[in-house]
């Protein structure tokens, strides 16, 4: 039976200002913002957020006991509070994988355990594979590991048959004839040198994505397509890695999953995610049989939902 009592703020720990926070050069071009919460000399956790560009969030600090970890956030390149804003030179899968160590090596972690969901789950694999000696253990939420398959589903086809009404008006901002390719059609109008034909893209990119991150549709998630600077920079960003397949080979993640084999992994997936469908999240499990899936039978995407914050706190306590 789904729980409609308990709210959000029962399951998380109470909200926590940051008390360290800086920028680090990480390119010619680019420099990331972080910050530190919690307790400086607790178990250091590093937060991947999403999109890519979705940037870090005061709340995804309620995830962890304040008393017991360290919890570093970081703006990937080109989103949230890092410069330049929007920017696609130099944006990619293996720079993001960089500026992970970058950041541990600044910050003087010698290792950390890796929290990321969708997006940030992609990332949280991919940084693992490249440094699994640097990675105590990967808490992973709505398994997206950037498939043409995967890809198709949301993009193209396949969600628009359980959200008819969401997948219209994104698909109608493109001109039929460009239809059949419809991440292709948002890239040129995203990456358009029009101020105004970039932020309609935008606003239509951004708001099929949030009309479908819940079980439940909630109007604050469709807001954020309205915040026309913050969906410039999520819509940008993503389709640029979505044309260019993450920049790396299809099925990376699965055709290198024995170099993480070891690292202790928990997924939690909502059963009704349409964004991540739970195919990809039973795969990777099956290719990571140590690994513990946790299938949330009343949720969809978001980590906003209650029971997968919930989950998602059980297994950041376990931790400690």
């Amino acid at each position: 039976m789904l729980d409609t009592t308990t709210t959000l703020a029962d399951v998380l720990y109470p909200p926590i200002e940051a008390h360290t926070t800086g920028m680090l050069a990480v390119s010619d071009v680019h420099t990331i913002a972080w910050e530190q919460s919690g307790n400086p000399d607790g178990i250091p956790v590093v937060v991947i957020h999403g999109g890519p560009g979705g940037g870090g969030q005061p709340s995804y600090r309620q995830y962890f006991d304040p008393e017991a970890f360290n919890i570093v956030q970081f703006d990937q390149r080109g989103c949230g509070q890092s410069t330049p804003y929007a920017e696609l030179e130099g944006n990619n899968t293996h720079a993001s994988v960089s500026d992970l160590e970058s950041l541990r090596e600044h910050l003087g972690i010698e290792t950390w355990h890796v929290f990321g969901g969708s997006w940030g789950s992609t990332l949280s694999l991919i940084y693992a594979q490249h440094h699994p000696q640097r990675v105590r253990s990967l808490v992973l939420r709505g398994i997206f590991m950037c498939r043409k398959s995967e890809l198709h589903w949301f993009y193209q086809d396949g969600a628009s048959h359980l959200f008819p009404d969401a997948f219209a008006p994104y698909r109608d901002h493109i001109p039929e004839a460009e239809q059949a390719d419809l991440i292709r059609a948002y890239y040129a109008r995203l990456t358009s040198d029009d101020v105004e034909t970039r932020r309609a893209a935008a606003k239509e990119w951004t708001r099929w994505e949030m009309a479908t991150s819940r079980l439940f549709p909630d109007p604050e998630y469709l807001d954020k397509a309205e915040d026309l600077d913050f969906a410039v920079a999520f819509a940008r960003i993503e389709c640029h890695y979505f044309i260019n397949a993450i920049f790396v080979e299809e099925a990376y993640i699965l055709n290198h999953v024995d170099a993480i084999q070891h690292i202790p992994t928990v997924i939690v997936q909502g059963r009704y995610d349409v964004v991540c469908p739970p195919r990809s999240a039973w795969e990777l499990h099956q290719a990571m049989p140590q690994s513990r899936l946790v299938m949330v039978p009343d949720a969809g995407h978001s980590m906003g939902e209650v029971s997968i914050a919930r989950e998602l706190v059980a297994a950041t306590d376990a931790l400690r």
